[in-house]
């Protein structure tokens, strides 16, 4: 028997594999991700202060300037304990003793004398005597009030609310927009605190914070909000915010 032609044999093996692989199936597209961000505030009302107060002395004669620093300290330390502040509670964070010049760029400089600094911070934990202690430590002998800041005891359980509320919101979010589209939301493939800062109190006022670093996931600051209508003194409530970037996979 004759074989057949050429072109016909390979029409029929075409033929031949189209029956064994079945009709083609249309391509099909994943909706792919949605990523949202979301944030959360919590206030509260402060239980404790930390007050950071400068002493500054100086002289012509530098034992003078560090005798005269000493003593006003001393006085600031013995008021803030007789307002019941423990002694835990009150630290000489900076010290700085630099000279003082008529001319700089004489040769040699001329110096005049000098001058001292010296840094208290105090943490109180009775916000109800704030308006006494600084009056009284004013009167003792500060010159400066470098730093109040409002704090809480129980930072950690209002940063994890704060924290859980931003997830649900991102959540929240990425369910609202996916409705839009038609489309829902699938399991997260990514989540992600966004890092703000924190401060370290050493030298604080002299000439500016040292030490912020940007490691702590919530941001903690105080808002002017009376509490009490018949008081001068009004402490606000702190807001402890936070805020989360998560990712979630999308289906049809």
């Amino acid at each position: 028997m004759n074989s057949l032609p050429g072109f016909l044999s390979a029409a029929i093996a075409g033929a031949l594999l189209w029956s064994n692989l079945g009709p083609i199936q249309p391509a099909t597209s994943s909706p792919g991700s949605i990523s949202v961000t979301g944030e959360a505030e919590v206030r509260v009302v402060p239980d404790e202060v930390l007050i950071t107060l400068g002493v500054e002395t100086s002289h012509r004669e530098l034992t003078v300037a560090v005798r005269r620093n000493d003593q006003r300290t001393a006085e600031v330390i013995r008021m803030a304990s007789a307002h019941g502040i423990q002694s835990k509670d009150i630290q000489t964070d900076y010290i700085s003793i630099e000279p003082s010049y008529e001319d700089y760029y004489a040769d040699p400089p001329i110096i005049t004398g000098y001058v001292v600094r010296k840094s208290v911070v105090i943490t109180l934990r009775d916000t109800s005597k704030f308006e006494k202690l600084l009056t009284a430590l004013s009167e003792a002998g500060i010159t400066n009030v470098h730093g109040v800041q409002f704090r809480t005891t129980e930072l950690r359980k209002y940063r994890d609310q704060a924290r859980a509320l931003a997830t649900k919101a991102a959540l929240e979010k990425a369910r609202d927009m996916a409705g839009v589209l038609d489309l829902n939301v699938g399991p997260p493939t990514s989540i992600a605190e966004d890092h703000m800062g924190w401060w370290s109190w050493y030298g604080y006022g002299w000439w500016g914070a040292r030490g912020q670093q940007m490691t702590q996931n919530v941001v903690v600051s105080v808002e002017d909000v009376p509490i009490d209508p018949d008081s001068t003194f009004a402490p606000g409530q702190i807001s402890v915010t936070a805020r989360v970037s998560i990712t979630f996979q999308m289906s049809g």
